[in-house]
């Protein structure tokens, strides 16, 4: 089994239902525009039968015919912001967490101590 298909088959359901709904509202959008699953597929530089998988959001079909097709509709500026670090909610939480570890020092030995004492 190919890499590709094993990375499809343990595809969360919920990330499954996400790509249904992009390729149903990439339907509504080329039909809103009147375009013929021909012609939108030339546009987009992909076969027939491959627009009409990406339409039921047939995780085989290529990031880059998706992103064309959003490119398409104009909203190729949200592809990059998909995945911005700003975004990257479990990275912000572990920078927080490793910052708070940092921050909270712990109490001076006594030996520290009475050395900062024989100093002064």
């Amino acid at each position: 089994m190919s890499k590709r298909s094993q990375a499809i088959n343990a595809m969360p359901p919920a990330v499954k239902s996400q790509l249904v709904t992009l390729g149903e509202n990439l339907a509504i959008a080329r039909k809103r525009r009147r375009e013929s699953i021909k012609a939108w597929s030339t546009r987009i530089g992909i076969s027939e039968p491959t627009l009409m998988r990406m339409e039921k959001g047939d995780p085989s079909v290529s990031l880059g015919a998706y992103a064309t097709a959003l490119w398409l509709i104009g909203r190729a500026p949200a592809i990059a912001d998909l995945a911005a670090p700003e975004h990257d909610r479990g990275a912000l939480e572990e920078a927080v967490r490793v910052a708070k570890a940092r921050a909270v020092r712990k109490p001076a030995s006594i030996a520290a101590r009475l050395n900062e004492d024989t100093r002064k």
